[in-house]
């Protein structure tokens, strides 16, 4: 299982990588992928909006269940990986395929950075899935 050192984690398996500039990227773990399966269709209809740390921001649907997508730091989603969905080429199997790189979900504008410190390291998510 793959989990990038450089990523921070939450216990419902979204990942951030945070940049320089004050935004941030998110997706959802090797781990998630994994478990979910296939993943068929992503929806993310929160783009300009403020989502609170913890609330639900979009779902991945699977040939076998559904997930809510969790917000891991309060934050403005500011883009949505439209290589994912609605508008063009839809390919939601980039989050199986390449879960940290074509398959990341939304940017945000981090509004709280200090929220950042609540969240798991490598090695903490890496002990939480064993």
């Amino acid at each position: 299982m793959n989990i990038p050192d450089q990523l921070k984690y939450t216990k419902e398996h979204e990942w951030i990588l945070v940049h320089d500039d004050g935004t941030a990227t998110i997706g959802i773990t090797d781990f998630a992928q994994g478990e979910l399966g296939d993943i068929v269709y992503v929806e993310v209809d929160t783009v300009g909006e403020t989502v609170e740390k913890d609330a639900v921001f979009g779902t991945v649907e699977a040939v076998k269940t559904t997930s809510d997508l969790f917000m891991p730091v309060t934050g403005e989603i500011v883009e949505f990986n439209k290589d994912l969905g609605s508008d063009g080429e839809d390919n939601p199997a980039l989050i199986n395929e390449d879960p940290y790189g074509k398959g990341w979900v939304v940017k945000i504008k981090v509004s709280d950075s200090a929220q950042l410190d609540e969240l798991l390291d490598a090695a903490a998510y890496g002990e939480l899935v064993g």
